[in-house]
């Protein structure tokens, strides 16, 4: 009998986590990564064209403005490298449509002349 109280205990507790990681990587009606681990990363997914002094449009890549290594793109640091875009002269204005996904769950993005809107 001893013997096998180790092994159902495992199998109970290996079962038990199992469960709960599946429910907490099961997301709620409008919810996004609601695991503790994630519940205060957000993410923007954004695709922008920038106007140049002379008139003509090019994507802007907003990710290559990020440190290496870094994918988490929220609004404020997205609004910084608008500004840094339009301040320097790389860019007369810039605009494009995204997602932005919180805990909150997904909104739409736009940029509009260089301004974040939610």
């Amino acid at each position: 009998m001893p013997e096998l109280v180790l092994p159902a205990c495992r199998i109970a507790a290996t079962l038990a986590l199992i469960v709960w990681m599946i429910t907490a990587f099961t997301a709620r009606p409008g919810r996004w990564l609601r695991w503790k681990m994630f519940c205060r990363a957000s993410f923007t997914v954004v695709s922008l064209t920038g106007t140049t002094a002379d008139g003509r449009t090019e994507p802007v890549n907003v990710y290559e403005f990020l440190s290496p290594g870094s994918f988490i793109l929220g609004p404020p640091q997205l609004q910084a490298i608008c500004d840094h875009l339009t301040r320097t002269g790389r860019y007369r204005s810039i605009d494009g449509t995204g997602r932005f996904l919180s805990h909150r769950g997904e909104q739409q993005i736009e940029v509009k002349a260089g301004h974040v809107v939610l």
